[in-house]
């Protein structure tokens, strides 16, 4: 199970009588899920004000040392025990702490409210196409920054993906979870093969030998399927007759099970579901990079139309020269705390003498600058505007000398010195850095402009 699991609605809630005080110097709240090893509570860092959850090894999992109710458990919490403090991405759930405790270990986690995805794999609870692509390109980019710190997860499942609620209950966001099954492959000692989950579980890692990063995104392929379809590619009522299918049976098309789903989607799934991991998708950004065109090319029913998506987003930012320097976690930061907006032709973005609170970069379409009504500039796709309103020491120099108007429809991305400021310090600083290289190039065409002004013109 997913480790922070919401309790199933309908569950009955344990009495607090059963629930210990306090694990380690967190408070324990109330009792969110548990395992065949472990539970999982919902906990209270006191010092940091903050809430979290703990997983914690079951007592009687470890009484035989040595043999193999030790074993298990153990090297499973040993595995993620391992990745403390390094997962830094938006839809990776952190590991905070991990506490060895001869009579019961526990790792204490990001706390991610709401339900994991497996909510959302019935028929009667089936989410929009369109999102989930989106969910599926978010894990995909996920994955693809876990393989980079050396891992394959190996139990990519809809119960170890948590879906980010927002106030009215909508799905906003998913974070990868539960690492006790992951492949370390920078790790020199043994580690335990054939785990999983068989629903999702490739070929080759039925067969218990080496996998890549393309088992998981089988995995992947078949936790979209289950989303789409409301089944699993593969289901039968006993283990050797599942594995029978996953190895011999070609899963069905998702246009027979739903509605919708165009030709282009379903090949999607269907080729990331290949009995052969050389049949998949080559890597991680391939796969991503399918998923994302079906969205940016409405190959996939759009619940709205001309919302920005947030694959779009990511993909926008990536081919703009601005944010060449970001990475992937930087990217995802601009993606959920810039404001987004098209606007019109004839849009005014700024008009002279009005002061300057926002800077705006051209994602998409272009603008035109005016001093004293006369055309001096086109700026396009990758262009900034407005910097002052970020770098200026003083409201005075703020103040625009120019309009600028919306010459083709345009796709913006700005921020202001507010909104900026809430971003993490290393995103802060790329953005310091793109701003110098902006000004270094401005100043190196003035330049030109003055040494040399018939080659400019």
């Amino acid at each position: 199970m997913g480790p922070m699991s919401a309790i199933a609605p309908g569950t009955p809630e344990p009495a607090a009588s059963d629930l210990p005080k306090f694990i380690g110097k967190y408070r324990v709240l109330r009792r969110l899920g548990e395992g065949a090893t472990s539970d999982v509570f919902l906990g209270r860092d006191d010092f940091h004000d903050v809430e979290v959850a703990i997983k914690r090894v079951r007592a009687w999992a470890l009484s035989s040392r040595g043999g193999p109710g030790e074993q298990f458990p153990f090297r499973f919490y040993a595995a993620e025990a391992a990745l403390t403090g390094r997962f830094q991405h938006p839809n990776v759930v952190q590991i905070l702490d991990a506490v060895p405790d001869e009579m019961a270990p526990y790792l204490v986690m990001e706390y991610v409210p709401g339900v994991t995805l497996k909510h959302f794999c019935r028929s009667d609870r089936l989410l929009p196409l369109d999102q989930i692509v989106e969910l599926g390109f978010k894990c995909a980019m996920a994955l693809s920054y876990v393989f980079r710190q050396g891992l394959i997860h190996r139990d990519v499942k809809p119960a170890n993906l948590l879906a980010v609620l927002d106030a009215q209950g909508v799905v906003t966001d998913v974070k990868i979870s539960d690492f006790g099954s992951a492949l370390n492959l920078n790790s020199d000692s043994t580690q335990v093969h054939r785990v999983g989950s068989l629903a999702y579980m490739p070929p080759e890692q039925i067969e218990g030998g080496d996998v890549d990063s393309r088992a998981d995104i089988y995995a992947l392929g078949a936790v979209l399927y289950h989303l789409v379809a409301g089944r699993p590619p593969f289901d039968a009522p006993n283990q050797m007759a599942l594995m029978h299918q996953i190895y011999h049976q070609a899963p069905t098309s998702l246009q027979a099970l739903r509605s919708g789903v165009t030709p282009e989607l379903d090949a999607v799934i269907l080729r990331a579901l290949a009995k052969h991991p050389g049949e998949r998708y080559a890597d991680w950004e391939a796969f991503a990079k399918a998923l994302s065109e079906l969205v940016a090319r409405q190959l996939v029913p759009l619940a709205r139309l001309y919302e920005v998506k947030d694959s779009e987003r990511f993909n926008m930012l990536r081919e703009l020269e601005f944010f060449a320097d970001f990475g992937d976690v930087e990217l995802w930061e601009v993606v959920h705390r810039a404001r987004w907006r098209r606007y019109p032709v004839e849009h005014a973005l700024y008009k002279k003498g009005q002061e300057g609170n926002t800077f705006h970069i051209i994602a998409q379409g272009e603008v035109e600058v005016f001093r004293d009504g006369a055309k001096v500039a086109t700026l396009g796709q990758g262009t900034s505007v407005g910097e002052m309103a970020y770098l200026a020491p003083n409201p005075d120099l703020r103040r625009h000398s120019t309009d600028i108007k919306v010459s083709q429809i345009c796709t913006s991305i700005s921020f202001t010195p507010e909104s900026l400021g809430l971003l993490s310090p290393e995103c802060q600083h790329r953005f310091d850095r793109a701003f110098i290289q902006v000004l270094v190039r401005r100043l190196h065409a003035a330049h030109e402009q003055l040494s040399h002004p018939r080659r400019i013109l």
